[in-house]
């Protein structure tokens, strides 16, 4: 029983860092990000009002919030409006797999860009790391095309921070984890800004 208890009291007290951990990553990145956040609002609500979509690219934890924020925007989120322009560049399987097989998996997201996307539209990259390769390449072939980027990162940012017309860095996140859950508010603030702000009516 004594075991049992002291086994209990380490969970609790891992548990009680990470949550730290957490609420330190998402203070931090609000403190140093609300402008950014902002800016970020604009410059998707500006696309969109001209008639230009989002494409939304990540990996692993990262497509999945990629495809979160997708359905946020075509469906709703909080507010009834009408159906926001977004896709997510990871659900494709034949896409993913065929590019992937034919050439490389360095490109399946910036193929995608290249085949879909268009002067004005806007690339919302996600990497905890900011070094993905496909996520880097597919911001590039943005770029080219006359295509703002706006990022999610962590850590130092990477290469994807210097590529990003707007990068959302969560500096303080010590592992992918840690990112993610800043990330994820950044979706939903995202997402309900536009709607109650920028894209109302």
């Amino acid at each position: 029983m004594e075991a049992s208890r002291k086994a209990m009291d380490s969970i609790q007290q891992y548990l009680k860092e990470t949550f730290e951990e957490s609420l330190v990553a998402k203070r931090k990145f609000f403190e140093d990000n609300r402008d950014n956040l902002v800016r970020a609002c604009e410059v998707i609500s500006t696309a969109i009002r001209q008639g230009n979509k989002l494409m939304i690219c990540g990996n692993g934890g990262s497509a999945a919030d990629a495809q979160h924020m997708a359905a946020e925007m075509v469906g709703r989120m909080l507010i009834e409006r009408n159906p926001l322009p977004a896709m997510a560049l990871t659900t494709d399987t034949s896409n993913l797999t065929a590019i992937a097989n034919d050439y490389s998996y360095d490109v399946v997201f910036e193929k995608q860009v290249q085949g879909l996307g268009r002067a004005g539209d806007v690339l919302l990259g996600i990497s905890t790391s900011g070094n993905s390769k496909n996520v880097i390449r597919a911001a590039e072939a943005a770029k080219a095309k006359g295509i703002k980027v706006v990022s999610m990162t962590g850590g130092t940012g990477g290469r994807l921070r210097d590529l990003s017309d707007v990068n959302l860095n969560v500096e303080l996140g010590k592992n992918s984890s840690r990112v993610q859950e800043t990330h994820i508010f950044i979706v939903h603030s995202l997402v309900d800004l536009m709607d109650r702000f920028f894209l109302k009516g």
